[in-house]
C-alpha cells in the first residue's frame, strides 16, 4: 500500500496549486481567494524548484501557466460561464502535453521503466491523453448545453472519478506486467534442470 501511495507524490506536487484551489473553493466558496491561493502556490512552488536546481518538466510548466493565466482571467472577469469553461481549457491543454510520448516517465518508478516496453508505456500515456480530451469535451458539453446544476453535478464526480479509475487500471496492469517480466527473466536466467 505504501508503494501505491508513493506514486501519488509527484502527481500531487505537479497539481498542488489546483488541489489547493479546489479545497479553498469548497471551504470558502470565494472564487477570488481560492484563485489567489492557487496562483500563489503555483508561483512559490515553481520558484522553489528553480532555487533547488530541480529539472522542471513540461507538465509542471503547463500546470503553473494554467494556474496563472486561467486564475488571472477568473479574477479579472468574475464570469460564471468562464469558470464553467475553464476545466475544458485546462483539459485540452493537459491532453496536448500528454500527447507527447514519454510525458509520464517522471511519474514511473525504476522497476516499471526497466521491465516494460516503451510501446506499452507510450500507450498508457496516450490513454491519459484520450481521457483528458474526453473530459474536456464532456465539460464543454455540460457547460454549453446543460443547466448549471447539471454541470456542477458532473464536475463534482466525473473529473475526479475518471482519472482515479484509469490510474487504478494502469497501476494494476503495470504491476502485473512488471511481475510477469521479472518472473520471465528469472526463469530464463535459472539453469535448465
Amino acid at each position: 500500500m505504501l508503494q501505491f501511495l508513493k506514486v501519488f507524490k509527484p502527481i500531487v506536487s505537479d497539481f498542488l496549486s489546483t488541489i489547493l484551489f479546489i479545497v479553498f473553493l469548497e471551504i470558502t466558496q470565494n472564487v477570488v481567494l481560492s484563485t489567489s491561493v492557487g496562483i500563489a502556490t503555483g508561483v512559490i512552488q515553481f520558484l522553489w524548484f528553480r532555487y533547488r536546481g530541480q529539472t522542471i518538466e513540461l507538465m509542471q510548466y503547463m500546470s503553473v501557466a494554467l494556474v496563472i493565466v486561467l486564475g488571472a482571467a477568473t479574477i479579472y472577469t468574475k464570469n460564471a460561464h468562464f469558470m464553467m469553461l475553464k476545466p475544458s481549457i485546462a483539459g485540452f491543454a493537459i491532453a496536448c502535453v500528454m500527447a507527447r510520448p514519454g510525458w509520464q516517465n517522471r511519474y514511473l518508478p525504476a522497476p516499471v521503466k526497466e521491465n516494460l516496453s516503451r510501446g506499452f508505456l507510450v500507450a498508457w500515456g496516450y490513454a491519459w491523453c484520450v481521457l483528458y480530451f474526453a473530459l474536456a469535451m464532456a465539460n464543454l458539453y455540460f457547460a454549453e448545453e446543460r443547466s448549471q446544476q447539471a454541470w456542477e453535478t458532473f464536475t463534482a464526480f466525473v473529473p475526479t472519478a475518471a482519472p482515479f479509475g484509469l490510474f487504478f487500471l494502469q497501476y494494476v496492469s503495470m504491476r502485473a506486467m512488471v511481475f510477469r517480466t521479472i518472473r520471465g527473466k528469472m526463469a530464463a536466467a535459472s539453469p535448465a534442470e
